[in-house]
């Protein structure tokens, strides 16, 4: 199996190659086995229900974090993110939220600004505390949700994503689980 460290020789080529963690439904508290798991990472993708702050400045402070507020995040976390984040990571165009639905059944807001400014290749979200990947057909685009990494919700597993993309590639995805909720 490829690690994320045998990607070192393909940097090497100048090839280039972005390492993502995605999370999502922290509830205000960063378990440290995120940053034992994504120590390696470019970058962190936050899919929403932060919770706090403090969880937010906490992630900015150990890696470059891009985020989207959640339905549980005050107007504090709102200030400092926005509800839907479009962005281009090498070739792939990114689209991430925090309640989205699923695949298919989308929810309303979501589903607009799908029609309103076209899919993603790559469409992230949070909010259902379930680990979901899969394609969606109809806007031919990747679907990502990390499930719940936080101690509040319904989840059993605490769970985070991690992969990569080089040029228009997403690959090597893992699925982390970083034990029990409770």
């Amino acid at each position: 199996m490829l690690t994320i460290d045998s990607f070192v020789p393909l940097l090497k080529k100048n090839i280039l190659l972005k390492r993502i963690g995605l999370l999502s439904d922290t509830h205000g508290f960063i378990d440290p086995k995120i940053k034992k798991h994504f120590a390696n990472v470019d970058e962190i993708w936050h899919a929403g229900d932060i919770g706090t702050l403090e969880a937010l400045d906490e992630l900015r402070a150990f890696k470059p974090t891009r985020a989207v507020w959640g339905n549980i995040d005050d107007h504090i976390i709102r200030r400092d993110t926005e509800e839907f984040l479009r962005f281009q990571v090498e070739g792939v165009s990114v689209l991430m939220t925090h309640i989205a639905g699923r695949p298919g059944k989308y929810a309303n807001p979501a589903y607009a600004e799908l029609m309103k400014n076209g899919a993603p290749k790559l469409f992230i979200c949070g909010h259902s505390h379930i680990t979901l990947v899969q394609m969606d057909p109809k806007f031919n685009m990747l679907w990502m949700n990390p499930g719940a990494c936080g101690y509040k919700g319904f989840h059993k597993v605490k769970t985070i994503l991690r992969f990569c993309i080089t040029d228009d590639r997403i690959h090597d995805l893992e699925l982390i689980e970083l034990g029990p909720r409770a």
